[in-house]
Order: C-alpha cells, then sequence, then structure tokens
C-alpha cells in the first residue's frame, strides 16, 4: 500500500497540482508542489479531500498569495494591521463588487502580490503622526500614478490624503474648483472642511486659475506643516504638485 501511495498526485481546493514524495504511514505524509517548489507534511486523508494548504495559492482577488515568512495574517484570530492594509488595497483594485471607477485601470505590481514582501515594505516605511490615520497613496509622489509599488507608495496622513481627493463623481462639466452661478463663475476650494468663497468671474479658465493659485498654495503650507514628521519624497512631492484644468 505504502509503495502504490507513493508518487500519487491530486489538486488541493485551490487547484494546485501537489504530489505525496514520502509516505511513512497514513498520518504521515510529505507532499510537493511541483509549481511551487513548496513542500509539507501532513496525512493521507487531508490530502485525498484536497485540502492541503499551499502559502503560494492565489486566494486573495485571484491575485494575493500569503508566501512564506514570518508576516501573519491572524494573531490571536484578530487581522493583523499587515493584512488589513494588504487586503484593502487587493480589494479596491481587484473586487468587481465595490470597484471605485477611479480604480479602474489600476494594479499591483507582482511583487506586493506576495504578502511578505508587502508586509516587509509596510515595516520600512510605516510612521505614525499622532492624532492621525495613516494611508497609503499612489499618486502623490507621482501624479496619476496607476500602479501601486515600492517606487510609487507612501504612508500619508489622512489629512494629507484629503488634499488630493477630486470627488469626480460630484463634478459638473466645469474645471475642478469652478462652479457657474447665473452668468458668472464662481471659484471656491475646500480648506478644513470649510468651503471657501474665492472670487466671481468672467469665464471659467480665470476662476480656475484662483482655484489652482490656492490649492496650490494649501497643499504647499501643509507641507511645510509637517516637515519634521512626514518622509522627504513626500514633502518633495507636494512641493512641485501642480493642480491642472484636466483634473
Amino acid at each position: 500500500m505504502h509503495f502504490e501511495r507513493l508518487g500519487e498526485v491530486n489538486l488541493n481546493n485551490k487547484g494546485s497540482e501537489m504530489k505525496i514524495i514520502k509516505y511513512n504511514s497514513s498520518n504521515s505524509i510529505v507532499v510537493y508542489f511541483d509549481k511551487y517548489n513548496y513542500t509539507v507534511e501532513t496525512n493521507y486523508y487531508e490530502f485525498k479531500k484536497g485540502r492541503i494548504s499551499c502559502p503560494y495559492d492565489k486566494t486573495i482577488y485571484g491575485v494575493g498569495y500569503l508566501g512564506e515568512g514570518k508576516y501573519k495574517k491572524f494573531i490571536d484570530n484578530i487581522a493583523t494591521k499587515y493584512y488589513v492594509t494588504w487586503y484593502s488595497m487587493l480589494k479596491r483594485v481587484y473586487s468587481d463588487h465595490i470597484r471605485n471607477p477611479s480604480y479602474l485601470d489600476c494594479i499591483i505590481c507582482e511583487e506586493w502580490h506576495n504578502f511578505q514582501n508587502f508586509c516587509k515594505w509596510y515595516d520600512e516605511n510605516y510612521y505614525e503622526i499622532e492624532g492621525h490615520e495613516m494611508h497609503i497613496d499612489k499618486d502623490i509622489l507621482i501624479k496619476n500614478n496607476k500602479v501601486y509599488s515600492p517606487e510609487t507608495c507612501v504612508f500619508v496622513p489622512q489629512h494629507i490624503n484629503n488634499l488630493f481627493v477630486k470627488h469626480n463623481r460630484q463634478r459638473g462639466e466645469y474645471p475642478i474648483g469652478v462652479n457657474k452661478n447665473c452668468n458668472k463663475y464662481i471659484s471656491s476650494c475646500n480648506e478644513n472642511s470649510c468651503q471657501k468663497i474665492l472670487g466671481s468671474f468672467s469665464t471659467p479658465e480665470l476662476a480656475f486659475n484662483a482655484y489652482k493659485e490656492y490649492k496650490e498654495d494649501i497643499i504647499k503650507r501643509t507641507a511645510d506643516k509637517y516637515k519634521e514628521q512626514i518622509p522627504q519624497k513626500l514633502y518633495d512631492a507636494m512641493y512641485r504638485y501642480e493642480v491642472e484644468i484636466t483634473d
């Protein structure tokens, strides 16, 4: 019986092929996933049922996998901060159920499909500012960027992240920061959750220019406020950020 089962092949419940490479008894076998060069000890019953987990199975939205390493999905049945951040990122980009139109063309680099790789970047780049929730952002360092990757992402406090939210679905036919009232174009900008009216203008372009100047000044002032607390690359990106009429 031992010889008959040695070399037996089956698929686990994620569709990955596995083979018995060592058979001591029905309660002690070694299974090998050739595709991932991964080996695990288990029992024959679980093997036949396909209930052998492989950390390289793409279990999260068809792309994400846990990989091998020190970082855990759960500790004491509570999702780790790493997993919550990683899973939320994958969900935004690859979920067909709650997909936001602004994420339609976004992707996550292959390196970060592996949970362990993302966690290592997280540890090397995460910081906190007292009283602020921290967000991972993909398009402040590189405007209009669509790729989540170690080179393009940075942690930012929510207050800074909110400066770059455009609310495209609430926009009308005029440039960002511009609305029409009778025959005038009104320029306005949100600051500290309050709307500030910047003036009325004869053309939407003039109204936009007023918004652009004021918005870029807010971003620079905010960068200066947090200069000693945020990464230099974030500070530099905020200072060179330009509001465009096509935003």
